[in-house]
């Protein structure tokens, strides 16, 4: 068990459960023994208990979320592209498939939806030609 990493995170909705993994113990038993909670959204790391996290722990941890954060912003914009490709697909359903029932079904919500998404978009796209800059990236 040599290569098992000193922490394990439980990944929860906005954050972990931080754990020092100790497979040296003497009854030869993989452990993990909870150091901290995390929060990603406001950066907050709280000890365990009365623990008092070592600079190596508090590293370990702010990598973590940095890793994290960044998988997040990766998934986001990921899950985005695939937005854009069921958006092709429910174009393409509703030309060539749909039955009027079901387009009665979901005519108005997916116009409100788009015509919502096609607001922000056209004023986000403004505000960043008035700043002068079409591809800095918010």
């Amino acid at each position: 068990m040599s290569d098992l990493p000193e922490f394990y995170f439980r990944v929860r909705e906005n954050g972990a459960v931080v754990f020092r993994v100790d497979s040296e113990n003497r009854q030869r038993r993989l452990e993990l023994d909870q150091i901290a909670v995390v929060n990603i959204r406001n950066g907050q790391i709280k000890p365990q208990g009365e623990r008092v996290l070592s600079t190596q722990e508090t590293a370990a941890i702010e990598e973590w979320m940095a890793a994290r954060n960044a998988e997040l912003a990766r998934r986001e914009i990921e899950d985005i592209h695939r937005a854009v490709d069921h958006l092709n697909h429910v174009t393409q359903w509703a030309q060539s498939r749909a039955s009027d029932a079901e387009l009665e079904e979901v005519t108005d919500t997916l116009l409100l939806a788009m015509h919502d998404l096609r607001s922000v978009l056209v004023r986000k796209k403004a505000d960043r030609l008035m700043q002068g800059g079409e591809g800095s990236g918010e």
